[in-house]
């Protein structure tokens, strides 16, 4: 397994933003990783990229925990962070550059054109990011997420701001992708997940309430969509806690 999760926490003040979530993630499978606003999805990428420390458990990415081995996690995994934070003022091949370089790329060239051409980026690589689409900029963030090839991809929100056709182009991407790596995908999309992952965990208020394959799921359920099972299980967690 490339992920290894065990009872991880994220506690704020009295909030468990991340209440004891074990799971596990493998090459070759891609998981959808899907939960209301708030469920805690972000904050457990946040966990596994060494972005934010857990407050208890523990993780390992590519046999190297997340707490004290740090700088080998991050050497390992491509992160597109919902936000995708990226320099407005730097032109996009400059950029892609610009990050090869702190991973100690070798073949720097070759690799910046190869990421550049499989993220459909060629005809806007001459122009400053500040000046792309949404759609084009979350094409950048993704570039940058896999320009050192990574063995895990964690990718929060990737299709974000993206046309119908650029959907498709991203969507079969990280399919190809997702046949060598381990990909975690959170998204809101539901016809996403169907059409690209093959395993689904629903979390909601910091719980794991599904971890399965996807087509376990539907039969399970006894649904054709993922959509009801998502509403259903996440309302009713949403009832036992009120009451």
């Amino acid at each position: 397994m490339s992920i290894k999760v065990k009872a991880l926490s994220k506690t704020y003040g009295t909030q468990k933003a991340v209440d004891q979530i074990t799971f596990e993630a493998s090459p070759g499978r891609i998981l959808g990783f899907l939960g209301p606003n708030g469920a805690g999805k972000s904050t457990t990428m946040k966990m596994l990229t060494c972005y934010l420390p857990q407050t208890a458990g523990e993780a390992t990415v590519c046999g190297f925990n997340i707490a004290s081995q740090s700088l080998e996690v991050r050497k390992r995994i491509g992160y597109l962070p919902e936000s995708n934070p990226l320099y407005q003022e730097m032109y996009v091949k400059e950029f892609l550059y610009f990050v090869a370089h702190i991973y100690h790329i070798s073949n720097i060239k070759e690799r910046v054109n190869e990421v550049i051409l499989a993220t459909g980026l060629v005809k806007e690589q001459h122009k400053k990011i500040g000046e792309l689409s949404k759609g084009y900029k979350q094409r950048v963030g993704l570039a940058q997420a896999i320009i050192h090839n990574p063995e895990v991809l964690i990718l929060d929100e990737p299709t974000s701001g993206l046309d119908p056709n650029q959907l498709i182009e991203i969507r079969k991407l990280i399919k190809e992708l997702g046949k060598t790596k381990t990909v975690i995908l959170s998204t809101h999309i539901m016809q996403e997940v169907e059409a690209i992952c093959d395993d689904v965990i629903i979390i909601n208020k910091g719980k794991i309430v599904a971890n399965d394959s996807l087509e376990n799921l539907l039969v399970k359920h006894n649904e054709k969509s993922l959509e009801p099972i998502f509403v259903k299980l996440t309302k009713e967690l949403k009832v036992e806690s009120e009451m």
